[in-house]
């Protein structure tokens, strides 16, 4: 008779597409958002908490896929309804600002900070659990919503470590695009659905400009192109004369990008500054005239230059904040200005060579959010930033503010004087220092070590017998014992003793003064 092997045990694994955070993760991620939270807060917005479930029918066409209601999403059934874990972060607050709209304020600023889940595939850098940092603005038709969005986002990247000359937030407009198409004449303002199929092919195009440069997209806006592998892809099909202007509204975009990297002295030219300085007059009366009689176009560039003109009387010039035709960020997706915070120095990638580290934010204007729960059109706009893209930044550039060392660790030489060490835990933690006793064996000492190695704590603290009797502790300085055991010569190592005895009653002083130090 076979032998019961009893219930299988469960594999202690991550679930593919998860991942966990532990302690530095997790501090380092909670001190970059406060701080972006006290910039979001003296711009006068509010936090908002919203549930991690929605209805699927509330998450509506955020989905992948519609017609497939759990595509997507991490989503199931209770009784008739659909429910889901959050997409993002944004239509959780649509649906807020219809539930609540006759008690919230009009407008109505919010930031939001938490984890959002997706059901796709994983890969390398993608998670199907990560973390968002919205700030919304419901309700202002103003553009000076949208200037503020920008100022507040070049706030928090200073804010948190980058300093000017490291980033640039990058403005645009959905509109401007539409009467460029206008003028290509794969726009007809009277039937918006009439050359839907080509304008997608145009915007997918552009959204890889930077991937295959001028001669690709033109390529797409065209019969189409063969990749490097033989591959053909179909193009818009699109004549010379309408391909012009959509390339014309890439290009004015050349002229900002040249002048940032000027101004950021990653293009040396002292001959070309001056005229670069700033770029916006120049892009803005290029796109006037890309747009040419379209009545969407021109308002699309008036809401440019006047984003401009305020974000310019608050001190946010083009080193900070420029007008750039060439951020495509999702334009099928908003109705109005788009904006993306790209860092712009350098690192090296997986195989060594080196690369701008590229975006870590982006939003724009969303009107017609709100409209699928009331009926009625609520301009919106708002603005998203990658924590886990930003946190690497900050790592990259060694600009992690954050204290992720462990507690100080009061060791234990006699089990029978527990209260004693207790007593010297409480006392440190009075003192806003954290601290706390070993738990473990107390018997072999060196474990105590190796435990508060891997706690990795600045600071060990001991007292036997013997120094009780004399009314000492033995205060050890680990990150100063580890230099020295790795880096010190002989005769260094006894000039800079790690271990230190003090006075029992001066404890929390010298703790404090070897962390003050460190």
């Amino acid at each position: 008779m076979a032998k019961d092997k009893g219930p299988r045990k469960p594999r202690a694994e991550t679930p593919k597409g998860f991942r966990d955070y532990f302690g530095a993760d997790v501090t380092e991620r909670k001190a970059m958002l406060d701080k972006i939270a006290g910039v979001y807060h003296r711009h006068g917005f509010d936090p908002l908490e919203t549930s991690a479930v929605e209805t699927v029918e509330a998450l509506g066409k955020f989905l992948p896929d519609v017609d497939r209601p759990n595509e997507g999403v991490f989503a199931w059934q209770e009784d008739d309804d659909w429910l889901a874990l959050r997409y993002d972060l944004t239509a959780p607050l649509a649906r807020v600002a219809a539930q609540y709209r006759n008690d919230l304020p009009t407008p109505y600023r919010r930031y939001a900070m938490g984890p959002v889940w997706r059901n796709e595939k994983p890969g390398p850098g993608r998670f199907r659990q990560f973390y968002q940092c919205d700030a919304d603005t419901v309700g202002a038709a103003s553009v000076a919503a949208d200037a503020e969005i920008c100022a507040m986002l070049a706030d928090a990247l200073e804010e948190v470590g980058i300093p000017r000359g490291d980033y640039v937030v990058r403005v645009n407009n959905r509109k401007v695009l539409n009467g460029v198409m206008e003028v290509a004449g794969i726009l007809d303002p009277n039937d918006p659905e009439k050359f839907e199929h080509e304008r997608g092919i145009v915007l997918r195009a552009i959204d890889k400009l930077d991937r295959l440069g001028p001669e690709g997209v033109r390529a797409l806006l065209g019969e189409g192109r063969k990749d490097e592998s033989g591959d053909f892809t179909k193009g818009a099909g699109l004549g010379d004369e309408q391909i012009a202007p959509i390339m014309g509204f890439l290009k004015a975009g050349e002229f900002t990008r040249e002048s940032t990297s000027i101004q950021q002295g990653l293009i040396a030219s002292s001959e070309v500054f001056s005229r670069h300085i700033n770029p916006v007059p120049g892009v803005l009366k290029a796109l006037k005239s890309l747009v040419g009689a379209s009545r969407v176009g021109a308002e699309g560039v008036q809401e440019l230059e006047t984003i401009a003109s305020l974000l310019a009387a608050q001190g946010y010039g083009p080193d900070r904040i420029v007008i750039d035709p060439s951020v495509v960020r999702g334009l099928g997706y908003y109705t109005g200005p788009v904006f993306e915070a790209e860092l712009t120095f350098e690192i090296l990638d997986e195989k060594g060579r080196p690369r701008q580290f590229g975006s870590v934010a982006g939003g724009g204007r969303y009107d017609d959010l709100v409209k699928r729960f009331t009926g009625q059109s609520v301009p919106a706009t708002g603005v998203s930033i990658g924590v886990d893209r930003l946190l690497a930044a900050l790592r990259a550039k060694g600009r992690m503010q954050a204290d992720t060392r462990g507690p100080v660790v009061v060791t234990v030489m006699d089990r029978d004087r527990m209260a004693d060490y207790q007593k010297m835990a409480a006392e440190l933690r009075r003192a806003g220092i954290r601290a706390e006793v070993y738990l473990g064996n107390p018997k072999n000492f060196g474990n105590q070590l190796k435990y508060a190695d891997k706690r990795n704590s600045p600071v060990a603290v001991i007292q036997g017998g013997d120094e009780a009797a004399k009314g000492v502790v033995q205060i050890k300085d680990l990150f100063l014992g580890a230099k020295i055991a790795a880096e010190a010569s002989h005769e260094e190592w006894k000039s800079q003793p790690a271990q230190t005895e003090v006075p029992r009653e001066n404890l929390v002083a010298e703790v404090r003064r070897l962390l003050g130090a460190g």
